[in-house]
Parts: C-alpha cells; sequence; structure tokens
C-alpha cells in the first residue's frame, strides 16, 4: 500500500491555523531555554477538524494503546526531534497520526517527513490526557510538556512534597499568579519518562490543577490551544523564580496576605 500523506494545503484550514501557533509556541520554548536539545514535546486533539474527512491509503504501524483512544486524529512531536525545529521545519520534527479504531496502530497522515521519525516517546501520556478532557467536557485540545528551569528546581526542594504549601508559596508572590493559575500546581512523586505510571500520576493531577510539575523533570498543562497551556507554564514559572530569587537573596518574602488573596477571587 502506498502511504498517500496529506499536504499542508490539503488539511482543514482551523488545522493550520493550529500548526501556525504550535510554531509560534515552539519559538517561545526556545528562546525561554525551556526546550534544550530534544526536551519537551507537544500535542494537540484535532479530531474534530476531521470529521468527514476520508482519510485514505494509510500505512499503519503496529502500537499498544488503551482501546478508548481509537480514532483519535493528533498532532504530536517526534521522539528525539527538537522543538527549536517546530519553528521553521515543523513537517520534519512533528506529524499527524490517526489512531485506528481498535487503537493497535497508528498512520502517520501529515507530516513525520524526518528521517526514521516516530512520535513522541510520551505519546501513551499524551493520548491519555486528550481522552481525559474529551471525557470531563473541559474543551481543552492541547497539551505541552517542557522544562521551566525555575519549576524544575523547586521541584527538588523539601516544600514540594507539601503541595498545599507549594502552592500558597507561589500564589503569594504577586497577583498574576493567583489570577491566571487558579487551580495551582500538581506536585507529581518522580516517575519513568513514557511510563504509564507518568500518565496515570499526570491526570490524577490534571483533574484538581492547571499545571502537573514532574519532580526533577519538568511541567506539563494542558488548554484550549497550545497558547493557554503555554501561559499556565508561564505564569506558574515566574512565580517560582521570583520565589527562588527572594529565597537566594536570603530571606523569606512576606508575600500578599490572605487578605489580599480572597480579594482576587473576583477575577477567579
Amino acid at each position: 500500500m502506498v502511504n498517500s500523506k496529506l499536504k499542508t494545503e490539503g488539511l482543514p484550514l482551523r488545522v493550520v491555523d493550529e500548526i501556525k501557533s504550535i510554531s509560534r509556541v515552539a519559538g517561545y520554548l526556545w528562546t525561554r531555554e525551556w526546550a534544550e536539545r530534544n526536551a519537551g514535546n507537544i500535542s494537540v486533539n484535532f479530531t474534530d477538524y476531521f470529521k468527514g474527512n476520508k482519510i485514505e491509503n494509510t500505512v499503519e504501524v503496529p502500537c499498544s494503546l488503551p482501546r478508548e483512544v481509537g480514532g483519535m486524529i493528533l498532532f504530536v512531536t517526534g521522539t528525539g526531534c527538537y522543538l527549536r525545529s517546530l519553528i521553521n521545519n515543523i513537517e520534519q520534527a512533528a506529524c499527524i497520526l490517526k489512531i485506528n479504531g481498535d487503537a493497535t496502530a497508528y498512520s502517520i497522515i501529515w507530516g513525520g517527513e524526518q528521517k526514521g521519525f516516530k512520535p513522541t516517546s510520551e505519546l501513551i501520556s499524551h493520548v491519555k490526557i486528550h481522552y481525559e478532557n474529551t471525557q470531563n467536557g473541559s474543551g481543552y485540545r492541547a497539551v505541552v510538556h517542557t522544562h521551566p528551569p525555575e519549576l524544575i528546581v523547586l521541584s527538588h526542594h523539601p516544600i514540594f512534597k507539601d503541595e498545599e504549601k507549594t502552592n500558597h508559596s507561589l500564589w503569594k508572590m504577586c497577583p498574576e499568579v493567583r489570577v491566571f493559575v487558579p487551580k495551582g500546581v500538581s506536585c507529581t512523586p518522580y516517575a519513568l519518562s513514557g511510563s504509564e505510571e507518568l500518565a496515570d500520576f499526570t491526570i490524577a493531577g490534571l483533574r484538581h490543577r492547571d499545571v502537573v510539575i514532574w519532580e526533577k523533570h519538568g511541567a506539563l498543562a494542558s488548554g484550549e490551544d497550545v497558547e493557554k497551556a503555554f501561559d499556565y507554564l508561564d505564569v506558574s514559572n515566574k512565580g517560582a523564580k521570583l520565589l527562588l530569587m527572594a529565597w537566594a537573596a536570603n530571606f523569606e518574602p512576606v508575600g500578599l496576605t490572605q487578605e489580599e488573596l480572597q480579594g482576587l477571587e473576583v477575577f477567579l
């Protein structure tokens, strides 16, 4: 069978616009030094955008995914690929894949042009998060995993073992953290990259938090689109940066008072 991949000009217009946003966000991650070498990955659920589009003559690659994700169509970055490559060479470093009905194989229907291309090693985490988002009605379609330095450093601090204290310490640093990361961060225990254990930790964290910090590794957020997922990470990392700056200057920040924090609830 000849694999007939779609060309960019043959994609739904909303998908093309999303791909442009993904390139832009990849640029943010690279310039902030959050995406060293092949660190991080991005995925977006495009399933609804392809409704009514007939996809034929695709080569299936066997895989083992949860049965319930059968039929999903996702944009995903490639394993070993550099996020900085998404800025100008996105068709090389990422793909759109369609999972077959039984979730026993996937087909790359766009992109994946780099030699030896394979989807991200964190694919299990991404597909399970996207399935969770479809079930809870959040409207979240994007997942961004990256390596914000200050959040990683914070995950090495003893405070990380106390999630409530960690969130209060971040929220009190400036009003924007409380307002734009209202549910806070999940302090996830260390787990091996690409493991189903890490996927399950992440899903559990996202059920009640805006950002999941993977202990000693990085952070992940989901949002309506890649820009909004990035914003959760950006703002929470700003809180961590301010907190670490205060500690580095050898003082415990006074922070917003409880009354001041409660006053911000009008914006939540």
